[in-house]
């Protein structure tokens, strides 16, 4: 097992291949199990890491955070493998990525976003969910999530299950943490800036990030391509091979770059 050690405790992380450095930032609920139905269709010669968010995984919890805080945790994975990277995330991951990139934009060499934007909900959305964990834990709520998550097809095969227990099985108190980083984080001011390429994924049956949510955000950043996958949430897990399909050409041009 891989650990990084940071100041806040030991974080879970997975380096894999030999060659240039992709790094990948999961969801909130998931850990880095999240893209093992991708790796194997990924280009060949790769370095693939891999990490659990503070609180989630096998990731010490480390107390409140900002997504600022994540990010340079992932900047610390980077630097460890001796970076630069393509940064890949989805949802809290890609606000992870957008942040690495603005912060250290040394250490990215292009990024994939799925499923995210410059800002997630709203401070009010978010409040609510913390209250509905806080009371009455992440179970209460995994049904409703996997609604958001995965388009009908997927939620009518025996692989759910997983998905809903790995969500139920994370810490509330990680879970809770990255929701109030989440209510905080607004890059919608910063996405401009973002000057590397940028390969944006968008899924017509999003229920946590909806298609035009994403779109909106990839209309801020210069030159930004879109993809957009007949999907939920998470379409590396839901329909890994068209993920794949959008995504490896753009990686093949970058990974080298």
């Amino acid at each position: 097992m891989q650990v990084l050690e940071r100041p806040w405790g030991r974080m879970h992380v997975r380096v894999e291949g030999d060659g240039p450095l992709v790094l990948l930032a999961n969801s909130l609920g998931t850990d880095l199990r999240l893209w093992d139905d991708l790796l194997p269709l990924l280009p060949p010669g790769l370095r693939v890491a891999r990490f659990d968010k503070r609180g989630h995984g096998l990731s010490d919890l480390g107390g409140a955070v900002t997504v600022e805080d994540l990010a340079d945790d992932a900047v610390a994975l980077i630097e460890s493998q001796g970076g630069p990277a393509v940064v890949m995330g989805v949802s809290i991951g890609g606000m992870i990525a957008q942040a690495l990139a603005l912060r250290r934009p040394d250490l990215v060499r292009a990024l994939v976003l799925s499923n995210t934007a410059a800002r997630l909900g709203t401070p009010d959305s978010w409040a609510a969910r913390i209250a509905q964990v806080e009371g009455q834990g992440l179970a209460a709520i995994s049904d409703g999530i996997m609604e958001r998550w995965f388009a009908p097809a997927f939620r009518a095969t025996p692989q759910l299950a997983s998905w809903r227990n790995m969500l139920a099985r994370t810490s509330p108190d990680g879970y809770v943490a990255c929701c109030r980083a989440l209510a905080r984080a607004d890059l919608t001011a910063d996405a401009p800036a973002l000057s590397c390429p940028v390969l944006m994924i968008a899924g017509t049956q999003d229920g946590a990030s909806p298609r035009e949510v994403v779109e909106a955000t990839a209309r801020l950043i210069p030159n930004a391509r879109l993809a957009v996958l007949d999907a939920g949430h998470l379409p590396m897990a839901e329909t890994p091979e068209a993920f794949a399909a959008a995504v490896s050409p753009f990686l093949k041009e970058h990974a080298h770059a």
